[in-house]
């Protein structure tokens, strides 16, 4: 799977090889002491290609196919809704307890109200310029072990 990332303001979307947006890449570009130069000091660092160590990684965890207005189901197929969703979700436990992520967050997708996403860090092995491709080169491993376990 070839990923590829594209600057939006202050983040990364990252695409798979289809051109589909996979999730979003959050740089931590440090503590910002003067706040109201953040967007400034944040605009001169990806110039400039600072380099970064962390940032925070979010995908779609799971789709429930439950929750749209339009719902008109039966018990049965709610039911296989919802072990289909506890299966994906046994997956997630087993990959964040495979990556040693002891802290993510699960929150209502913005664009989709019948999807959660899922945040979580991720520590680069090095000091990474900001550049695509560098930051490609330390996302790849988690983002093709999440494909590779149909997580993405």
């Amino acid at each position: 799977m070839l990923w590829k990332l594209e600057l939006d303001e202050e983040y990364f979307r990252i695409y798979d090889s289809k051109k589909m947006i996979a999730g979003y890449f959050d740089p931590d570009y440090g503590d910002i002491y003067l706040k109201e130069n953040a967007e400034q000091i944040i605009s001169s660092m990806l110039k400039n290609h600072d380099k970064i160590s962390r940032g925070m990684i979010m995908v779609p965890l799971v789709k429930f196919g439950l929750f749209d207005r339009d719902l008109d189901t039966n018990i049965s197929n709610v039911q296989e809704n919802v072990s289909r969703v506890e299966t994906h979700i046994q997956k997630w436990n087993s990959v964040l307890s495979e990556i040693n992520c002891e802290f993510h967050s699960v929150r209502i997708s913005h664009t989709d109200q019948d999807m959660l996403t899922i945040t979580f860090p991720i520590l680069f092995s090095q000091p990474t310029s900001l550049k695509k491709e560098e930051l490609v080169k330390e996302l790849f491993p988690t983002l093709d072990l999440l494909q590779k376990r149909g997580l993405l």
